[in-house]
């Protein structure tokens, strides 16, 4: 099989007209965040923000020309489209998703311009103010959870950086596209699920910049056949930057649910987290103190290993719903790391029974509303 590489990649894209500009992508520079790895393609292609989705058949006619070559197992390109710093004399002019994007400290992100998502329901956030408290396994129940109280259910994975949704659901594979403008998304223990891991290899790293993750999480927001779902949970990426507060202003958020252990250096993190959803206008539904203890499956002591209540403490203090707490416990790690997670896997354990309880907490705060996108000024 013939060994795909960087090089090779460019000289097929350097075969890729833009009619517009009338020169190639690649000498045009117009490529970037490629990486590739056994066969597999991922880059980004960075166009003006006034030209926005009209240029999906450049990006559809680079994928085609790089899938064309010997050895490539799958290809993954996407739009970005990002202001020039300082002005520059330059027109304002919107992102990339229908013309209705706005980056932060750019403009304001309004309720009538953001494109129809009623189909995907409640979309709720599963966040964490810093990585490793365990959020990904925490979003994955609450979606299990939430479908075992009979809604219609679909998880994104929007931590482009480090996916972890086709481990935790034990999917392989990659979506398919029969009309080559749509993606089908893929499907475990009920969920529709989309995720970067899907299309880049999982030892493959995606090195891109804010804009390029936002046109990531844009196409598989809008180019994904979702269809009509009760919510839709999303992963968010951990932190408080740009990828965050731009997926906060530009998705209409029914609210967002707040991961966190409980020792003081998580909790830090914890509080700006809640604060970034505060000043954006979206509803923080709780805080889960996750790892909260331990319980040793030999001779049942307890140890508190990250210190325990923190998060509850700051949720009374920060007047905001506790959700509940999950133990630091070896039946979640398993389930998790093989695939089978512990709502779907064991349903009536204790600690499934745990995850149900939140979801039917978060469910009657979002299951009656109607979210639209919040009407912000960023500074």
């Amino acid at each position: 099989m013939a060994v795909i590489d960087n090089a090779s990649v460019l000289d097929a894209l350097r075969r890729v007209p833009d009619p517009e500009r009338g020169g190639d992508l690649v000498s045009l520079g117009m490529v970037s965040g490629l990486a590739t790895k056994d066969g597999h393609v991922v880059f980004a292609i960075e166009v003006t923000p006034e030209r926005g989705a009209s240029a999906e058949p450049l990006r559809q006619a680079a994928e085609k020309a790089v899938t064309a070559l010997p050895g490539v197992l799958s290809v993954t390109a996407v739009l970005t489209a990002e202001r020039p710093a300082g002005g520059g004399g330059a027109r304002p002019a919107p992102a990339p998703d229908h013309g209705h994007n706005h980056a932060p400290g750019h403009g304001h992100a309004h309720a009538d311009d953001a494109p129809s998502m009623s189909h995907l329901g409640a979309i709720i956030a599963v966040a964490s103010g810093k990585g490793g408290v365990g959020k990904s396994t925490t979003a994955v129940n609450l979606a299990l959870a939430l479908q075992a109280e009979g809604l219609t259910v679909g998880i994104l994975d929007a931590d482009v950086y480090g996916p972890s949704l086709p481990r935790l659901l034990g999917i392989k594979g990659k979506p398919e596209s029969p009309d080559g403008k749509k993606l089908l998304p893929m499907r475990a223990y009920g969920l529709v699920c989309m995720s970067m891991g899907f299309m880049v290899p999982e030892e493959t790293p995606v090195i891109w910049r804010g804009p390029m993750v936002m046109g990531a999480l844009q196409q598989m927001l809008r180019d994904v056949e979702w269809g009509t779902l009760d919510a839709l949970v999303v992963d968010m990426p951990p932190g408080t930057g740009d990828a965050q507060l731009t997926m906060a202003q530009q998705v209409p958020l029914a609210g967002a649910v707040i991961v966190s252990t409980p020792q003081d250096i998580a909790l830090i993190d914890a509080r700006k987290g809640l604060a970034m959803f505060r000043k954006v206008d979206v509803p923080v539904l709780g805080i889960i103190e996750n790892m909260s203890y331990f319980l040793c499956p030999h001779c049942g002591g307890r140890s508190d290993i990250f210190s325990h209540g923190g998060v509850r403490a700051d949720a009374e203090r920060l007047t905001v719903e506790f959700l509940g707490e999950i133990p630091l416990d070896i039946e979640i790690r398993v389930t998790s790391d093989g695939g089978h997670p512990i709502v779907a896997s064991h349903p009536d354990s204790p600690h499934s029974k745990v995850y149900r309880a939140m979801a039917k907490r978060i469910w009657a705060q979002v299951g009656a509303q109607k979210p639209s996108a919040p009407r912000i000024v960023v500074q």
